[in-house]
């Protein structure tokens, strides 16, 4: 089943969170794990994977945190899930090596890898402005994001 781990899902709600309230956007690994009920510890590894990775810009004193680092318009949510746990795999063929032991005699090998670039594009579409752009109209308050006041 192709599923998001538990780390790739905290990350996107993070990045969608800071994305939302843009443009004085940070805030702290505590406030983002008790505003969604998180755990903490997790939480605030992926926001240092994040960080180490380009997405994140560490805030330091009194207020410090997390902002984006990138414009939320160019941050796809496949890049997010790149990073955060390496290739998306929807079948063992589709590894690194491109095979399986039935690789040969494989009927639906094909059928597969077109869902799964389906897949990948998709992912690679949906940027994380638009995470945010849904959950601000989903709420019904103003949208605050990137300035689209």
């Amino acid at each position: 089943m192709l599923k998001l781990t538990k780390k790739a899902d905290y990350g996107l709600i993070a990045l969608r969170h800071l994305a939302l309230n843009l443009p004085s956007a940070s805030a702290s690994a505590k406030e983002m794990a008790d505003h969604y009920g998180l755990p903490l510890p997790l939480l605030a590894k992926v926001l240092q994977k994040l960080a180490r990775r380009g997405f994140l810009d560490a805030v330091y004193g009194m207020n410090g945190g997390y902002r984006l680092a990138r414009d939320p318009r160019q941050i796809s949510t496949l890049e997010v899930i790149l990073a955060i746990d390496g290739p998306v795999i929807l079948a063992s063929c589709f590894n690194e090596l491109g095979e399986c032991t039935q690789s040969p005699r494989c009927t639906v090998r094909a059928p597969l890898r077109k869902i799964h670039e389906g897949i990948l594009r998709l992912l690679g579409g949906i940027m994380i402005s638009e995470m945010a752009e849904e959950a601000a109209a989903e709420r019904g308050g103003e949208l605050r994001v990137l300035g689209a006041i």
